[in-house]
Order: structure tokens, then C-alpha cells, then sequence
């Protein structure tokens, strides 16, 4: 059952990231955000449920890192790795989407 809710979670991190794409160049920044020239803009999503923590980061737009903290007992987070948007998702036969955990931090 928590599989199935993860899935669940993650097709609905994934709609909500397609839904706040990047504004048009030609839009102004929101109010309360400091854009400075030259500077990317660097946006995080968290989304919290009873079974699970996803943690996303975006910068110019584009999904950098998807990190899923699962709150069971005893389960370590892991990462989700996003497509590279420059290329063909139809030609690519990487590591996208896949889940990967770390084993060592330092």
C-alpha cells in the first residue's frame, strides 16, 4: 500500500512541477522574490504526506534533484533522477525517472 501512495505522490510531485514551469521571459518576478541579474532563479517544492517527504529543486526552471524521504521506520531516502530537458526523451535510455540511493556521504 505505501508503494502504491509513493507512486501516487510522485505522479502528483511530477503534474504540480509541469504546472509551475517557468514564467515567460517577458513576465514579471512575483512579489517578495529578489532577482538579481545574472543570477539563476532557484526554486524548492516540498511535498509532505503521512507515508512520505519529496523534496524538489529547481533552478532556471529545470528539475535539478527529487529527493524521497519515506517516514517508515528503518527505509533510507533516495533520489529520483530527473530527464535532462536538452534532450530527446524518446532517444534517451539513461537513468531518468530511476530511483538511486546514496551509500556513502562525507
Amino acid at each position: 500500500m505505501s508503494l502504491l501512495r509513493t507512486a501516487c505522490t510522485l505522479t502528483l510531485l511530477l503534474a504540480a512541477s509541469a504546472a509551475l514551469a517557468a514564467p515567460a521571459a517577458g513576465a514579471a518576478a512575483p512579489a517578495g522574490t529578489a532577482s538579481r541579474p545574472g543570477e539563476p532563479e532557484v526554486r524548492r517544492v516540498v511535498l509532505e504526506d503521512d507515508a512520505v517527504r519529496i523534496e524538489e529543486l529547481r533552478v532556471r526552471g529545470q528539475v535539478q534533484r527529487i529527493t524521497v524521504t519515506p517516514k517508515t521506520a528503518g527505509t533510507r531516502p533516495y533520489e529520483i533522477v530527473p530527464a535532462d530537458a536538452s534532450r530527446d526523451a524518446s532517444q534517451t535510455r539513461g537513468l531518468a525517472g530511476q530511483r538511486v540511493w546514496n551509500l556513502f556521504s562525507f
